[in-house]
């Protein structure tokens, strides 16, 4: 199965955006290549901009602290197991004190880095990376596997407390939501949500199914519109056969 999420507002837009950034980052930082870790740099870039949201810290702060008054309010439930919850609420509250720990703008460590933001800067330009343009980053490239890989952990290490706590926050979400089947005929399907309040939607196809959802949502009606894989395709087309899929609302 392949599932796709989308959000209902900026503030998951983001958090999905950073989990996948994240997710590059600490892939490519653990291999040996030179190619491998300049990407990991740049995707640390990226995190950077995406990050540079002045209430993401306390967006997530309080996003936390609202989920823990919901599971403290489950204490001495019979039917919750009192280990889970107090494991549950051990991670938020570890997960606070760390953004709490956060001082200053978020990555400003790294904008003070002449260096780095040197590399940033020509990143942005195609191609602005060769050799000529920073001879020490060619040179720092050329430092042993072991050594940019300390160097890139080091650089990421204080903006780890936001990608814990957005990883407690989206897995909240998704399991906030019961799925449902659903058959889009023609590749085609609406529903009319009657202005509820989930802040995402997840659409599960089977991976050998070969249609593609395109969404667009608000709070009142929900569409999606199935398309064939861009396979000797010029442009997208819709399939015209009706299309089996899972949908689940996410609302925290």
């Amino acid at each position: 199965m392949i599932t796709y999420e989308y959000p209902f507002n900026e503030r998951i837009r983001t958090l999905l955006r950073l989990e996948d950034l994240f997710e590059k980052t600490q892939f490519f930082s653990q291999a040996e290549s030179q190619l491998a870790h300049h990407t990991a740099l740049v995707t640390l870039f990226e995190i950077l901009e995406v990050a540079s949201r002045a209430d993401l810290k306390m967006d997530l702060i309080q996003e936390l602290e609202r989920q823990r008054q919901t599971l403290l309010a489950y204490r001495n439930n019979p039917d919750i197991s009192e280990e889970a919850l107090s494991g549950a609420l051990y991670e938020i509250e570890q997960s606070s004190a760390a953004l709490l720990s956060m001082t200053g703008k978020i990555g400003q460590y790294l904008r003070d880095n002449d260096w780095l933001m040197s590399i940033k800067s020509r990143a942005a330009i195609p191609g602005g990376v060769c050799e000529f343009d920073l001879p020490s980053y060619h040179w720092w490239l050329h430092r042993p596997p072991a050594v940019r890989r300390e160097a890139i952990d080091a650089w990421i290490k204080p903006m780890l407390p936001l990608r814990e706590a957005a990883a407690i926050v989206l897995r909240l979400l998704r399991s906030s939501g019961r799925s449902k089947e659903y058959v889009a005929v023609n590749g085609q399907f609406q529903l009319n949500l009657g202005g509820s309040a989930s802040q995402m939607v997840r659409v599960t196809v089977n991976v050998n199914e070969l249609a593609i959802p395109e969404v667009s949502a608000n709070k009142y009606f929900l569409n999606i519109r199935f398309t064939k894989p861009p396979v000797n395709e010029i442009k997208a087309r819709g399939c015209e056969r009706d299309i089996t899929f899972d949908l689940t609302f996410c609302n925290l």
